[in-house]
Parts: structure tokens; sequence; C-alpha cells
């Protein structure tokens, strides 16, 4: 499932840089997540980024975007076609 940034939020800044999908960005008051992006760093890396560097912990998955792995991998391809998914191993060329 896609995450979510909870009001917890202190907009540090430093989440945004560290997506691999550009999926974070300013929102009105917090930082948002577009969980048509999201990927949970599936493809990329073995845990999601933006929550290894969260300050103050509120990066949750977001309940109503529910994906499995597959599902996950299946839109890493998707957002990057010229790419094979980092697997056990590394990044597989």
């Amino acid at each position: 499932m896609a995450l979510i940034i909870t009001d917890e939020c202190i907009n540090c800044d430093v989440c945004e840089p560290e997506c691999p999908n550009g999926a974070i960005a300013m929102g009105e008051e917090i930082y948002e997540i577009d969980p048509l992006k999201c990927t949970e760093c599936v493809g990329h890396f073995d845990e999601p980024q933006c929550v290894v560097v969260c300050p103050v912990d509120c990066i949750p998955k977001d309940p109503e975007h529910p994906e499995n792995q597959q599902q996950l991998l299946g839109k890493f391809f998707r957002l990057h076609p010229d790419k094979t998914p980092y697997l056990q191993g590394g990044l597989k060329t």
C-alpha cells in the first residue's frame, strides 16, 4: 500500500528529496504523498526511504490504498520502464 504523511509532519523537508519516484510534494500545510507514485521504495530500496529519514515517525501505510508487494512492483515498472527491480543481491541490469 502507498504511504501517507500524517498531520504530525513538522515540514522538516527531509523526506521529499529521498523519494526516488517523486511522490512527495508540499501540500497546503504539510507534505503529501501521491499514492499513484508511491511504491514504498519497492524496486529501489529494501525499505521506504522517507520513513527512514523522518524524524517524527509520521509516515505510516495508507489504509485507503492497500497494495501488496506484487502490485507495488508493477507500479515501479510503470513508473520506471527502463529499470529492472532491486531484488535480493542488488539492482539487476
